[in-house]
């Protein structure tokens, strides 16, 4: 494969301007890269969510009166999940690193898949506990693997809408969660099995299935990409390698360390934990929530759909804008927002309809700014390893909020603790976000003032290559 030569200063700003120059091109090359990798890795990740969340679902289809889940153990079931699943990301973000995409994602699919198939034979509180804390095991490199994944083929400016896509499978894996639960529990009674139990049986079989096609469908890395051309490969790296500014695609110790000893990983740690609290509480008990407002139980399934189609539709939008603006923490903050206003509503309003119009309004705040975060963590991480890492404590730290999810939902029928925690998070996230866009801004002008006072420029990116986002020419997303 050509490349262009590293050491000619001429030749590299020559492409540089033909890559400014050709903005149908550069277009039509991420239109390409869309359609092959958005679709299929957005399957995966609907897959994922639908197999982790429908344990909501399976609650009030059943599940909860046959193993007798009284007092907190429901709770117990949903959050031991995120305990191997939020400390397993960092180490399979490396393995995705040093082994092929195209085969680590579709292997711990199939071991999710299995694990999902066989929750349909669980017959006691102790089995459902156990086999959700290795679902939590198998399914842990998904996420934060396909979101470090789209970071190996899109520029920062574009990363935004495709994460946003990809992630709009979480809010469709709730609707469609609901609607398949609604038509599962009628093979109540269907092969000696309980309704509940085929809603894990069939789901986990798709998740099966589809991880075997994954070997055949998922691409590694843009420079073995079959379905590009020369040209187009060439282009597409040398896109890459301006937008990273050459920092190191190499694998080395010392950037991960460079992850972990960095204080602005953990800020977004922070902010990513205020935002996935109220995403992972919205999953887990809406159906819940809808069933407590008196709705019976089939219609509180379908009630739960209207929610996630919203949010999935605000999703992708809020993710264009994004990208469109460049702009990150603005976004977060107004979705975080809205979706305050929404758990207000839940919390002071008593009438069925004011709290559900107050359930989606929580959705349609919190699922867009998921997407819009990840692209700023990713963005504000130098180099292929430490935005692998980066995002894998991100995902993974910020995961542990699950386990708070889980536990706040306690005093129905109108949950003031879950509500009113929720909005705590929720104005916790807001408020670390306002810091970190002062804090990037507040680097950004050092870094500036440090090029322009030394004579710094941008033909000399090869002598930072090592130092990750703390280069002078790299530039903070705000």
């Amino acid at each position: 494969m050509s490349s262009l030569p590293r050491d000619s200063a001429d030749t590299e700003s020559h492409n540089e301007k033909d890559v400014e120059l050709n903005p149908k091109e550069r277009a039509r090359i991420l239109r390409k890269l869309d359609i092959h990798l958005l679709p299929f890795v957005s399957l995966l990740y609907l897959l994922s969510f639908l197999d982790r969340a429908n344990i909501g679902n399976a609650k009030i289809a059943g599940m909860s009166t046959d193993l007798d889940l009284v007092g907190y153990r429901y709770n117990i079931a949903a959050a031991v999940f995120f305990i191997l699943y939020s400390f397993a990301e960092i180490p399979s973000n490396i393995a995705l690193k040093l082994f092929r995409p195209s085969r680590w994602i579709p292997t711990i699919m199939i071991a999710w898949g299995l694990v999902m198939t066989l929750m349909c034979l669980v017959k006691t509180f102790q089995g459902l506990v156990i086999a959700r804390l290795f679902l939590g095991l198998t399914e842990a490199g998904l996420f934060p693997g396909v979101t470090y994944y789209i970071s190996l083929w899109y520029p920062r400016v574009d990363r935004s809408m495709r994460i946003a896509i990809f992630f709009s499978a979480a809010t469709l894996a709730g609707a469609f969660g609901g609607i398949l639960a609604y038509a599962i529990e009628n093979m109540e009674g269907v092969g000696g099995l309980h309704g509940w139990q085929w809603i894990f049986c069939l789901e986990g079989l798709a998740t099966i299935l589809v991880a075997f096609t994954a070997y055949f469908f998922m691409y590694d890395y843009p420079d073995t990409a079959s379905f590009l051309t020369e040209t187009e490969r060439h282009y597409v790296i040398e896109m890459l390698k301006q937008d990273s500014n050459n920092l190191s695609t190499e694998y080395q110790f010392r950037f991960v360390l460079q992850a972990l000893q960095d204080y602005k990983s953990y800020v977004q740690v922070g902010i990513y934990i205020g935002l996935l609290v109220p995403v992972y509480a919205i999953a887990l008990f809406t159906p819940t929530i809808i069933n407590e407002l008196g709705y019976a139980a089939a219609n509180a399934q379908l009630l739960s759909v209207p929610p996630f189609v919203c949010g999935c539709i605000f999703t992708i939008l809020v993710g264009i804008i994004s990208d469109k603006h460049q702009l990150r923490g603005p976004y977060v903050i107004g979705g975080a927002f809205v979706s305050l206003v929404g758990y207000i509503i839940l919390y002071t309003q008593h009438s069925a309809a004011a709290s559900y119009a107050g359930a989606v309004l929580a959705a349609v705040g919190v699922y867009p700014t998921i997407a819009v975060d990840l692209a700023w963590a990713s963005s504000n991480a130098g180099g292929d390893v430490k935005r692998g890492v980066v995002l894998a404590m991100v995902i993974g730290l910020g995961n542990l909020g699950g386990i708070c999810s889980s536990f706040v939902y306690l005093d129905p029928p109108r949950y003031h603790i879950g509500h009113g925690t929720i909005m705590g998070f929720l104005t916790f996230s807001i408020l670390l976000s306002l810091f970190a866009m002062w804090d990037y801004n507040r680097i950004n002008k050092q870094k500036e003032a440090l090029c322009r006072d030394q004579g710094i420029t941008a033909g000399q990116r090869d002598e930072f290559v090592e130092v990750g986002d703390a280069s002078p020419l790299y530039k903070y997303a705000i």
